[in-house]
């Protein structure tokens, strides 16, 4: 690091704070603007845009500029994302920062500059509040970093861009095979216009529909209203890891699903309570409030284990458990859960197992299979696409503080 030069964020960029929300006093014409809650480490959640009146004199002042850093003031101080013209006409509130770096600075460095800097704990100093933490744009200027030649950051921050750009590629195919799974579930056993005896869409071309007393709609002829209990098991099979101390396992437990949505590796002697075995045809659902929507679909692997706070569905084939797998993700099932939920609060809301099973749904077993045999290559594409996002993170995450602190170079 001999060549690296320390500077506050004041002095090597330009700070602005979004605007405040105010439907009475604010004029102008209508603009989409990110709130904290659009802004995640790295990327941006574009689906649920609020928009506000801005005048005309406040586009420059408000308005964001390919690799602007959107940084929260509040919330999770500090968090941020770079720009880059993911959307037209973008604006921003007042619980954000908007920081645009001068000339001979990169702001994708900084972006992960200020990675580091959360994750060890660097900027918490500049924190304000007791409770309630905040980031000020005061506070946010007198940040300091050190810095190498320009060259030096574009080139360090390339590598890391590098990875996390393979990262949104797969997040981007998982969602394009996740709606196309989706539309597919819904063709099928939504809409019941799978592929008749003779190819044509079942009811779309006439087919028989009767109504069902118990879904209080109408269902193909010849299927039923099927709880999952008759569909597939439920399995307690249980091992203690800690009678394994030197093994290691492949733990699917809910924090890591959180981050990674696959497992972590884990020796037997840190586990340290019974947890249920998993096979190469279970699905794992939470049956934690409010995240129903947790749910695993196991592959052929040795020692997965899962915490208790999942039900394991041991399906009996794999056509079988890929239709389960759009089951256990629809929304009437989350519905479902979520009404069916019990505790002292929603955080500790849970639905008993029993419960979750008596869960109703269309079925004939030979479509199911049909379907599921389509669905195949997609889900499992899907979950190879995570478990290499998991390390891909990983990679990243191990050379992020080697990069930023001069101790891996690169030419």
């Amino acid at each position: 690091m001999n060549n690296w030069s320390r500077h506050n964020l004041g002095d090597i960029s330009e700070s602005c704070l979004g605007k405040m929300l105010d439907k009475e006093k604010n004029k102008g014409s209508f603009h989409p603007y990110l709130a904290n809650y659009n802004v995640r480490w790295g990327e941006f959640d574009l689906i649920n845009l609020q928009e506000m009146r801005f005048e005309e004199h406040e586009h420059e002042r408000y308005g964001l500029e390919y690799g602007d850093l959107v940084i929260c003031e509040g919330g999770e101080p500090g968090r941020c994302a770079v720009w880059r013209d993911n959307a037209p006409k973008m604006k921003i509130q007042k619980a954000l920062h908007r920081l645009r770096v001068k000339k001979g600075f990169s702001f994708d460095f900084l972006y992960y500059r200020i990675l580091l800097a959360s994750r060890i704990g660097e900027l918490q100093k500049h924190f304000i509040g007791s409770t309630i933490k905040h980031l000020t744009g005061i506070s946010l200027r007198q940040v300091e970093f050190d810095f190498p030649t320009e060259k030096e950051q574009i080139s360090i921050a390339s590598v890391l861009r590098s990875i996390d750009k393979k990262i949104e590629l797969n997040n981007r195919i998982n969602a394009e095979l996740e709606a196309m799974a989706k539309t597919l579930y819904d063709y099928w056993f939504v809409q019941f216009d799978f592929p008749d005896a003779n190819g044509k869409p079942y009811k779309s071309s006439g087919g028989i529909m009767v109504y069902n007393p118990t879904l209080k709609r109408e269902i193909p002829e010849g299927w039923n209203a099927t709880p999952l209990s008759k569909i597939t098991p439920v399995s307690n099979q249980s091992v203690n890891p800690v009678n394994y101390p030197n093994k290691v396992f492949r733990h699917f437990s809910i924090p890591v699903y959180d981050a990674t949505k696959t497992f972590g590796l884990e020796a037997g002697e840190t586990i340290g309570s019974n947890k249920f075995t998993v096979k190469e045809n279970d699905i794992l659902v939470s049956k934690l409030n409010p995240w129903f929507s947790r749910v695993i679909y196991a592959m052929e692997e040795e020692d997965l284990i899962c915490s208790t706070e999942f039900v394991v569905w041991r399906t009996p084939n794999s056509s079988v458990k890929n239709f389960l797998y759009m089951v256990a993700t629809s929304p009437q099932f989350i519905v479902h859960c979520t009404q069916s939920a019990t505790g002292t609060s929603n955080s500790h809301k849970r639905v008993n197992p029993g419960v979750m099973m008596r869960f109703d749904t269309p079925f004939k077993e030979e479509i199911a299979s049909a379907l599921g045999e389509k669905l195949e290559p997609m889900i499992k594409q899907m979950v190879i696409n995570q478990r290499e996002n998991t390390e891909l993170s990983k990679l990243r995450d191990w050379l992020l503080p080697m990069l930023m602190n001069g101790q891996v170079t690169v030419k």
